[in-house]
């Protein structure tokens, strides 16, 4: 079983990442635990992924397996990097999704150089994907339980990034991953799943950014396709392409969020008919094989983290930009969230919805 490498797991003292810890050990592994701390608000909650008490679950699971756990300050990286990016986005007018880019560069950029500089061979992540490989170099692969795959937010991995980590769990389901920590002892087994933004604490989204950023959370008119003004809405910030909800307008017919435009500060609103696009352009896009496509290709694409995929025409672009053409309108697509392309099981690759 000797294997005589040595791994390091990003511990968030969750069960995902303790299994992978325990899988990896038990594969002959030399295994390191490794967290970072990262930035959340002052005098406010801790970052979800660095609480206290998730900091002393991991290292007590590290105890529990005989492994070496280290911390790392990395709040200002994140800070600069995440935070402002979520910031910036909602300034824009457009719906930002901070986990994309804390995935490309905190996870797969600081935390695996740091992990190469503690003497690894490879980085490991609790993540529900999975990586093979042949002649033609690395491929990312969906998880297993496609209920809790995680492959939207990982198309920015390249293949020099994939030559280095490892996701263990991606090959198991959730309830075998809890039984798995059951089975051996593993305090964490029945620890739930983190669902909200890890650096907003407690609070919500809208309270955070009334703190952080307020020029983006001034209110101004909700108007229609014809320019006629309904009513106020309370900052663009507020609100994304598609809701219904909370626009605290009247009107005969159901009216849905069509646009944004952070110039005017204008919140434009229309009709179900009115709502959806069968295109989008997007940028910032990453092939996971490293070649963009020379021809348009079929894929079937996603554009929100928990939406279904659909099946679409993929064209690549100059300057890291694509074209997806859908095989039917879609009523969310949604400027600053991310659109990634599979074709079957494989991720092709993904960018960022824009304007």
């Amino acid at each position: 079983m000797t294997i005589n490498k040595t791994i390091v797991v990003a511990m968030s003292g969750g069960v995902d990442s303790s299994v992978a810890a325990a899988l990896l050990l038990a594969e002959g592994y030399n295994v390191v635990g490794l967290m970072l701390r990262l930035w959340a608000e002052a005098g406010g909650s801790a970052n979800r992924c660095c609480t206290p008490d998730a900091v002393y679950d991991a290292r007590r699971v590290a105890d529990m397996l005989g492994i070496p756990f280290y911390v790392r300050d990395y709040k200002e990286v994140f800070r600069e990097t995440v935070v402002e990016y979520f910031i910036e986005g909602y300034a824009q007018g457009v719906t930002p999704n901070p986990c994309v880019i804390c995935n490309r560069e905190i996870r797969f950029n600081c935390l695996l150089k740091e992990a190469l500089s503690l003497g690894g061979d490879y980085l490991a992540t609790g993540h529900y994907v999975r990586v093979a490989q042949d002649e033609q170099g690395y491929q990312l692969l969906k998880g297993i339980d496609h209920s809790k795959d995680q492959s939207y937010v990982l198309y920015t991995l390249t293949q020099e990034r994939l030559a280095y980590v490892k996701f263990p769990v991606g090959h198991y389901s959730k309830t075998r991953i809890r039984q798995i920590a059951k089975d051996k002892n593993l305090p964490v087994f029945n620890r739930p799943d983190s669902q909200d933004l890890c650096f907003l604490g407690e609070g919500d989204y809208r309270n955070f950014l009334q703190r952080q950023a307020p020029q983006a959370v001034q209110p101004g008119n909700i108007i229609n396709s014809g320019g006629e003004v309904l009513g106020q809405h309370k900052g663009l910030a507020f609100y994304t392409i598609g809701q219904r909800k909370g626009l605290g307008i009247h009107s005969a017919k159901k009216m849905y969020v069509l646009d944004m435009d952070p110039t005017t500060n204008n919140l434009m609103v229309g009709t179900a008919a009115e709502l959806g696009q069968q295109e989008l352009y997007a940028h910032e896009v990453n092939y996971i094989s490293g070649q963009a496509p020379t021809e348009s290709m079929p894929v079937t694409a996603k554009i929100r983290y928990k939406s279904r995929e659909t099946e679409a025409i993929l064209t690549c672009l100059p300057d890291q930009r694509a074209h997806v053409a859908f095989s039917k309108p879609l009523r969310d697509i949604t400027p600053g969230q991310s659109v990634t392309f599979f074709q079957g099981e494989q991720v092709i690759g993904g960018g960022i919805i824009s304007k």
